[in-house]
């Protein structure tokens, strides 16, 4: 794990920021670090990633995150998303990359994104034996991520916002009960998803990616450290 002062945005996401925690839930962490410029400068690429376990924490370089942003990967999207309260680390340009979060929408890319995922999610339901009580644990899972992709999906193309804290987290956790033990009842979700973000939104057509490039460089700028004299 990078330095804490290399790390520029990072906050509690999943299951807590999406109000489903239960008592046994994990806490998922999710944050954005800056490599040193100079580590671009030679043959070797920086890592790109780095997952931890303990805690459960995923860090993206600077760079990656803004390109899963622009292709509205909703996982990466979450952090510049959410609630004040769940924020532990932000720096003045984990400040500025909230403050430009809008420039990363698009509608194709969050059309293709959140459908997507939520299509992959109702495959695995597919492929569970739910007459197993851990393999229905899970196909419970999937079938809650399905329900609150489409939502908020669908909410982002009509508002041009991401609202990660569901308005009513109990009804999202019955019915993705009955869709582990019936997922055909997931097939009406995902056609009138499809269905309403085909419809004109608010979202523009391309992201704005001038002010994630502008942000990208001000990172790489601060976190150059040139070559000593001698």
């Amino acid at each position: 794990m990078p330095p804490t002062r290399q790390v520029l945005l990072s906050g509690i996401v999943g299951s807590t920021a999406y109000g489903l925690a239960h008592a046994g839930s994990d806490l998922d962490r999710l944050g954005l670090f800056a490599a040193p410029t100079e580590d671009f400068h030679g043959l070797e690429r920086p890592d790109e990633s780095r997952v931890s376990t303990a805690p459960d924490l995923t860090l993206h370089e600077a760079a990656k995150w803004c390109r899963l942003a622009l292709g509205c990967n909703p996982t990466a999207s979450e952090l510049v998303w959410l609630p004040a309260e769940l924020y532990e680390i932000r720096t003045p340009l984990g400040d500025e990359l909230i403050g430009i979060r809008h420039c990363f929408l698009s509608a194709g890319a969050v059309r293709g994104s959140y459908l997507g995922y939520a299509r992959k999610q109702f495959t695995k339901l597919l492929t569970r034996d739910t007459t197993d009580p851990v393999t229905r644990a899970r196909a419970a899972k999937h079938a809650r991520h399905l329900v609150r992709l489409v939502e908020q999906g669908v909410r982002l193309h009509e508002s041009g916002e991401i609202v990660l804290r569901l308005e009513d987290p109990e009804r999202v956790r019955d019915l993705g009960e009955r869709i582990a033990d019936r997922p055909e009842l997931a097939t009406a979700l995902l056609v009138a998803a499809e269905e309403r973000l085909a419809r004109p939104g608010v979202l523009p057509a391309a992201p704005d990616r001038a002010p994630a490039e502008a942000w990208l460089r001000r990172v790489r700028a601060a976190h150059y450290t040139p070559p000593s004299a001698g």
